[in-house]
């Protein structure tokens, strides 16, 4: 039985969109005509393989004009910052660069009489469920490398955002990709977690929540499909007594506030030594007040609406939480839309916070930040640390040798110093705790896409 899944806009509380779901016998269908395609598809060489994904790359950043507004009704990011068309091609160019020599086959040293090697050998057929807050970057960590190393695709996207599946459902037609190995499918969360639990998948990519992580693991099991989950964050930062204070309070802003907090890397706890303490707060707090909430659809505006109203409401808990056990709010906007029930949330900055604020230990997802005074290394890491997720943190310093020490003793995927909230694509995009499991991007992307296979020939 079908469902009507709609797109409630942030920008006005009105449907932008609405889909019909797809019934059992489409979702057969799909999986029939994806696992026949990827017969053919392994087959197809690398390099071609790596052309026709690039083709389809290409068509959709050609969309980028009309993907801007579209993105800022479904998830009210600001039209200002252009989608995510600059991600999108970096990290897709540096996969399709890589292809080949992470795909060729791996020799072993010569033994006489015996020819060795190892391939990697496509997993079969893959599914992506991607999330709404970047529904493009997410969704290509996986898409791209996937296809390239001769997976069949199946795309679940957030409800939030459908109209992005159907953007990569266009530029895979536009490419000339063959017909059903990549799909576009509006599934329900039933569907879908039937559709994991169905042995037909091999490998499922899943970012989201901890409790739909859970979800998915719980449905796969006993399948033996592969999983990479990216689950919750509280990504911690970390000021040294010897950072730049300017731009550690510049970059720390922008990695707090920017995409209204809803993003997966994005600072949500700082933690600054006590000699430079009242330093940092005032630079963060002068450059936080340039922050301000507008209409997405206004090119002069900085900091757009959450999602829904509800993501805001959790923001607006947490904060009151805060204030009600001493801690101090510093920028108090007076905004008639930033009201329970509303999406449209302004920033905001809390001093006197402690970790038994549930800001500071679980996950906001919002444009709030909590500022810590620490008296040293040690203490900054112990509340790094104090955390059940693990995805990125960043320490500002002059000395990267520090940050190299700091870093080590520090349970996250991604170590920055003196940067935050960023994906290289020559780097592994990985989680450690709650945060979840496998790794995008780079060669070990491929690896996570693949399964190896080796190859003992005896010459006769």
């Amino acid at each position: 039985m079908t469902e009507t899944v709609q797109i409630i806009s942030p920008i006005d509380g009105k449907v932008y969109a609405e889909r019909q779901t797809l019934d059992s016998a489409a979702i057969a269908s799909s999986v029939s005509r994806a696992k026949a395609a990827q017969r053919a598809w392994r087959m197809v060489s690398v390099a071609e393989r790596v052309a026709a994904v690039g083709r389809m790359v290409d068509a959709l950043l050609a969309m980028n004009d009309e993907i801007i507004p579209e993105l800022a009704w479904q998830m009210g990011r600001p039209v200002r910052y252009g989608a995510e068309k600059r991600g999108v091609e970096e990290r897709s160019k540096h996969m399709l660069a890589i292809a080949e020599t992470v795909l060729a086959p791996s020799m072993r040293p010569d033994k006489e009489g015996f020819t060795r090697y190892i391939s990697l050998e496509p997993l079969g057929l893959v599914l992506v469920i991607a999330p709404w807050n970047y529904p493009f970057l997410t969704a290509v960590n996986s898409i791209v490398p996937a296809l390239v190393a001769g997976n069949a695709v199946l795309l679940k996207h957030a409800s939030q955002t459908l109209l992005a599946g159907e953007r990569f459902a266009a530029a895979a037609k536009t490419a000339g990709l063959p017909d059903g190995i990549f799909q576009n499918l509006v599934l329900s969360h039933a569907d879908t977690e039937k559709l994991v639990g169905s042995g037909a998948i091999d490998h499922i990519n899943f970012t989201g929540s901890v409790e739909g992580g859970r979800r998915i693991e719980m449905a796969a099991a006993g399948t033996f499909a592969t999983l990479g989950l990216e689950l919750g964050g509280k990504d911690p930062a970390y000021v040294r007594a010897d950072a730049d204070l300017d731009s550690a309070a510049e970059n720390l802003a922008d990695g707090s506030f920017f995409n209204s907090g809803q993003s997966c890397c994005g600072v949500e706890r700082i933690y600054v030594h006590a000699d430079v303490y009242d330093g940092f707060v005032d630079r963060f707090i002068g450059q936080a007040r340039g922050w301000t909430l507008g209409d997405p659809l206004d090119a002069a505006t900085i900091v757009g609406p959450m999602a829904r109203g509800s993501f805001a409401d959790h923001v607006r808990r947490q904060t009151e939480e805060a204030v009600r056990g001493g801690a101090t709010r510093h920028l108090n906007w007076a905004d008639p839309r930033d009201k329970d029930g509303s999406p449209y949330l302004a920033p905001e900055v809390l001093t006197g916070v402690n970790h038994q604020m549930s800001v500071m230990r679980e996950e906001s997802f919002g444009p709030v930040v909590g500022i810590m005074k620490v008296a040293d290394d040690n203490e900054a890491i112990t509340l790094m640390n104090d955390s059940p997720y693990g995805l990125t943190a960043s320490i500002w310093t002059s000395d990267l040798h520090a940050a190299g020490q700091i870093g080590a003793q520090v349970e996250t995927g991604t170590v920055f110093a003196n940067r935050c909230d960023y994906l290289d694509p020559a780097l592994v995009w990985t989680g450690v705790k709650d945060t979840g499991k496998g790794g995008g991007l780079s060669e070990i992307g491929y690896h996570n896409l693949t399964q190896p296979k080796s190859f003992h020939l005896k010459r006769v």
